[in-house]
């Protein structure tokens, strides 16, 4: 073999030999990167985005640098990986957009897994949050994929971030009725559970009266999670108290006058 081949021949030889050195390094350093996310606050869902992150890093470095010892102008590797990377982000720019989405989720917490929440029509519990998608379990179980890109612009409420819930109803009695009669019966019935809060205390006032139907607001406390339970008992209680104490609650009447 020539001296002239040689010398064409061992720089790439040596920048294999760095390339091959380069991967051990690199499959060494990964492994070791992952163990400290794993012991770092961080949420598990960005250590693989972290470590494929740093991993790529090394990878474009590495190469980087074995071409440019081989003789390859360093300026044209850039032009080349920043070419790829534009024609990249121009085919995966709802991907990326998601992606995005996704660490200001992750980063920001607006909510966690295992919470309820609301986001435009969709509602349910976070059942995963990945980069690209958050997948929610509807209360009839189907399940709901939103992307992040979306989801992290969208007005997001979250049912579970708080410990305790207020319960709203609103009952309507006859105008002849006695209110006195019925805000007491309110006010006993937000007693006989145990899942109501005796403070903050429950809340009975009237609301508003129309077309001869008094509206009763009832306001209570209880645990989030008891959110559902409480506002089935008092709905059926009130009802059957009711009944029971003669109060008569109104249901909607049509007049129908027919012309002959």
């Amino acid at each position: 073999m020539s001296e002239v081949n040689i010398e064409i021949i061992m720089p790439w030889l040596i920048a294999a030999g760095m390339i091959l050195a380069g991967w051990i390094v690199i499959k060494i350093l990964s492994k070791i990167v992952i163990k400290a996310l794993k012991k770092s606050s961080l949420d598990p869902v960005l250590h693989k985005f972290i470590g494929h992150g740093l991993i790529a890093i090394c990878w474009i470095v590495l190469v980087g640098t074995a071409l440019s010892y081989a003789g390859v102008p360093l300026s044209t590797f850039i032009t080349v990986l920043g070419v790829a990377g534009a024609a990249i982000a121009l085919s995966l720019k709802d991907s990326l957009s998601n992606i995005a989405g996704g660490i200001i989720i992750i980063v920001s917490k607006p909510f966690t897994k295992g919470d309820f929440i609301e986001a435009g029509p969709a509602m349910g519990t976070v059942d995963q949050i990945d980069l690209l998608f958050t997948r929610l379990l509807t209360t009839d179980n189907k399940v709901v994929h939103i992307p992040n890109g979306n989801l992290s612009t969208s007005v997001i409420v979250n049912y579970s971030s708080e410990d305790k819930r207020r319960v709203d109803c609103r009952f309507g009695i006859s105008g002849t009725s006695s209110i006195s009669k019925a805000k007491e019966i309110l006010s006993v019935i937000a007693e006989q559970s145990d899942m109501i809060f005796s403070a903050p205390e429950p809340v009975i006032g009237i609301a508003e009266q129309s077309n001869g139907i008094v509206f009763i607001d009832m306001r209570v406390w209880c645990a989030t999670g008891d959110f559902g339970a409480v506002k089935y008992f008092l709905e059926e209680n009130v009802k059957i108290a009711f009944d029971e104490a003669g109060i008569e609650m109104p249901v909607p009447h049509i007049n129908i006058h027919t012309k002959k």
